[in-house]
């Protein structure tokens, strides 16, 4: 992800997407807008998208179906997304949207403290883990471009010669050790 990502706001009412905006602007993050589901959909598919904040309910493609078509495609199905209703409490929508992987689903009108705190929380971890993601794949490009066949020794252990596997005892008549502190009554009745 490019560190130029960005917070995606989706609602077919402009004074729903302003007064988003303004609850999210002392985070100090990059945000856009769309007043549509495709219009949606072209900004996440364009990859600067670490963050979708999604109305439910928006003619011709839903929040739904933006999300069911984002968890489709690989390069879309982990970005966090956060559906925003104003319908009130629906537990058929609410058992829809948590099926589909969404983060949250936040009722309208929207606390902005409590928007912010959770689109800071989702947002940062997110850009945190496809931190890791790219390092991992830096350090694997690295360890192939090293001749990576999983023998990386440091240089203490290079100059030792290899250590052998360990080879059963010829004599398969010797018994199994017991467990330290375990005798063997015989033993004890010999000894005295």
């Amino acid at each position: 992800m490019p560190s130029d990502a960005r917070i995606l706001i989706v609602d077919d009412h402009e004074d729903t997407l302003y007064a988003l905006e303004s609850a999210l602007a002392p985070l100090g993050y990059r945000l856009d807008r769309a007043t549509s589901g495709d219009e949606a959909l072209k900004q996440v598919l364009r990859g600067r998208v670490g963050l979708l904040l999604l109305d439910v309910r928006m003619p011709a493609v839903s929040g739904l179906d933006v999300v069911r078509y984002m968890r489709r495609v690989e390069q879309t199905q982990h970005i966090p997304v956060i559906l925003l209703t104003g319908f009130g409490p629906d537990h058929d929508l609410t058992t829809a949207a948590f099926a589909l992987g969404v983060a949250d689903l936040l009722m309208k009108p929207i606390d902005p403290w409590a928007l912010r705190t959770k689109v800071r929380y989702l947002f940062d971890t997110h850009q945190r883990h496809l931190a890791l993601e790219h390092e991992v794949r830096a350090l694997r490009a690295l360890v192939k471009d090293h001749g990576g066949h999983g023998d990386h020794r440091d240089h203490t252990e290079a100059d030792e010669p290899p250590r052998r596997p360990a080879l059963p005892h010829p004599d398969t008549r010797v018994p199994l050790q017991r467990a330290q502190g375990a005798h063997n009554s015989k033993l004890e009745q010999d000894r005295t």
